[in-house]
């Protein structure tokens, strides 16, 4: 039998969307709320300290928070060409450049990219959901991106924040 895990993160965080119109082109903040779901089958041995769990929430929350949250947690999200990332990047020590305009979108493609790699393979990355605001969120899904879900660990893309 195939099960589904959520754990919830949250962090702060202020982006720029750099040559946007309107509101979003200045630098702002949310608090973002992320869901992440993996999938897997129970441990069935009743001798292991893991039996009956997909995956043990705590190990969940150890992946996230040190490749997503801690990296994210109160920084400011940048596009790597713009020209306000040039000018802040040698004041402030919290920057976090991107290749890409960091929107809500193509922030959770890329959280997904470096959860595929990191996730352990006996669970697969089911699905992410990126809150900016309380009603306006992105969506991840494995079956939407991946030919079948195990492959998506060849994911490619950026690898870090």
């Amino acid at each position: 039998m195939t099960v589904r895990i959520t754990k919830e993160f949250s962090f702060e965080m202020a982006h720029q969307l750099e040559g946007c119109n309107g509101q979003c082109s200045n630098i702002h903040g949310h608090s973002y709320r992320l869901f992440v779901t993996v999938s897997g089958t129970p441990v069935d041995d009743a001798n292991s300290p893991k039996y009956g769990m997909v995956m043990d929430f705590t190990d969940l929350k150890k992946i996230v928070s040190e490749h997503i949250v801690s990296k994210l947690d109160h920084a400011l999200m940048l596009r790597r060409e713009g020209e306000v990332s040039k000018a802040l990047s040698s004041v402030y020590t919290k920057i976090v450049c991107v290749s890409y305009q960091p929107t809500c979108e193509n922030m959770v493609i890329h959280m997904a990219k470096i959860l595929c790699r990191k996730l352990h393979p006996s669970v697969t990355l089911h699905s992410l959901k990126l809150h900016e605001t309380a009603t306006s969120f992105a969506e991840w899904y494995a079956e939407d991106n991946c030919a079948n879900e195990d492959s998506c660990a060849n994911v490619e893309g950026e690898a870090e924040f």
